[in-house]
C-alpha cells in the first residue's frame, strides 16, 4: 500500500467508527452526514479488504482485524494531534479560560475549595466547572472535552497521563453521644449500624442491595479479611450526606480522613480511628495527551499539585 495515495481522513473515520460502533453516532461526532460516513466506511472496507464492522444481534461489532487496528490508529492520531497543538503562552491574570474537571465527591470536597481560592487569586477571570464521574466518560477525557479527571482509578487507557495527588487513610465519624463510643472496639463497631458510601467511577450508578454490597468498597474488603461484615442501614453516594446522617442518627460513617477532618471543629461529632486496619488509598489526576503540552493545562496541573502538597502537609 502506497501511503501517499491514502486519504488520511479515513483514519479519523476509522477511529471514530471503532469507538462508536454506529455509523450515525460516528457521523454526529465528526459533524458530517450519515451518507458521508457510510461512504467512508465503504472506502475503508475496500482499502483494508475487511468488513471493519459487522452487524450482529448486539448491533455493529468490530472484526478481529479492526480490533487489532484500533489501538494503533488511536495512538497515531493522538500523537499527531498532540504534536500539532499550538504552543501559546498562558497569562493567568488575563485569561478567561474555563477549566473543566471531573472530580469524585471526595476530590471535590477536599481539593476543590482551596483550588478555587487559588484560581480566584491568580486567575480571577477563569471559571472552574466541576462535573461528576457520571457526567463523563473516558472518551470525554481522552478527547480533551474534560481537562482533568481526579479520582481513584483501577484501570486506565495507556494513552492517559497520570499523576499521584496523595494517599489518604480512613476515619470513623459518629455522633458525639453515640453509645458505641462508651466501649469502642471492633465488636462494638460490628454491632452498630452503618452508612455505606459508594466509591465513584465513570458511568451512571445503580441502586444497591445489602446482600451484594459487602465486598464493593475499601471498608468492606478490609472487614472481609477478618470474615466480618457491617450492618448497613443506609446507602449514599455523597460523603457529606453520610456525615450528616451519622450526626442525626446513631450510625457510623467510615470514610476518608481528609473528608472527616472538614468536620473536626463540629462539637456534635466525634472522629475516631477504625478499630481494624484499612489499607490507605490513592487519589490521582489523569488527562489527555492532547492537553499535555498546552500551556494553560500545564499551569492548572501545577496549581493542583501545589494545593495537594499544602493539604498533605
Amino acid at each position: 500500500m502506497n501511503i501517499s495515495k491514502v486519504d488520511l481522513n479515513l483514519l479519523v473515520y476509522l477511529d471514530t467508527l471503532l469507538r462508536e460502533c454506529n455509523v450515525t453516532r460516528a457521523a454526529n461526532q465528526l459533524n458530517i452526514t450519515q451518507p458521508a460516513m457510510s461512504n467512508g466506511l465503504k472506502r475503508l472496507r475496500a482499502l483494508l479488504n475487511d468488513p471493519i464492522l459487522v452487524r450482529t444481534s448486539d448491533g455493529m461489532v468490530p472484526t478481529e482485524r479492526a480490533k487489532e487496528l484500533q489501538p494503533v490508529i488511536r495512538g497515531v492520531l493522538l500523537t499527531l494531534e498532540e504534536t500539532l497543538q499550538p504552543n501559546r503562552d498562558f497569562e493567568p491574570a488575563s485569561s478567561n479560560r474555563v477549566f473543566r474537571i471531573m472530580a469524585s465527591d471526595y476530590a471535590a470536597s477536599t481539593l476543590a475549595p482551596m483550588l478555587l481560592n487559588r484560581l480566584q487569586s491568580l486567575a480571577p477571570d477563569t471559571t472552574l466547572d466541576i462535573v461528576t464521574p457520571s457526567d463523563v466518560t473516558f472518551h470525554d477525557v481522552e478527547n480533551g472535552k474534560v481537562d482533568m479527571a481526579i479520582n481513584r482509578f483501577d484501570n486506565l487507557p495507556q494513552s492517559f497521563h497520570q499523576k499521584r495527588i496523595w494517599k489518604d487513610s480512613f476515619s470513623c465519624v459518629v455522633n458525639a453521644n453515640n453509645p458505641v463510643l462508651e466501649n469502642y472496639s471492633l465488636d462494638a463497631y460490628l454491632k452498630a449500624r452503618h452508612i455505606w458510601v459508594s466509591k465513584t467511577g465513570f458511568g451512571v450508578g445503580v441502586g444497591m442491595d445489602p446482600a451484594d454490597v459487602q465486598k464493593l468498597g475499601w471498608v468492606d474488603e478490609a472487614l472481609a479479611h477478618f470474615g466480618k461484615h457491617r450492618n448497613i442501614a443506609s446507602f449514599t453516594r455523597n460523603y457529606h450526606v453520610a456525615i450528616h446522617l451519622a450526626k442525626a442518627q446513631n450510625l457510623i460513617a467510615t470514610l476518608p480522613t481528609k473528608v472527616a477532618k472538614i468536620y473536626e471543629s463540629d462539637n456534635a461529632l466525634k472522629i475516631v480511628e477504625p478499630p481494624f486496619p484499612i489499607p490507605p488509598f490513592e487519589l490521582d489526576m489523569i488527562w489527555s495527551p492532547l492537553l499535555h503540552r498546552d500551556a494553560s493545562h500545564i499551569w492548572l496541573r501545577q496549581q493542583i499539585a501545589d494545593v495537594a502538597e499544602t493539604l498533605s502537609s
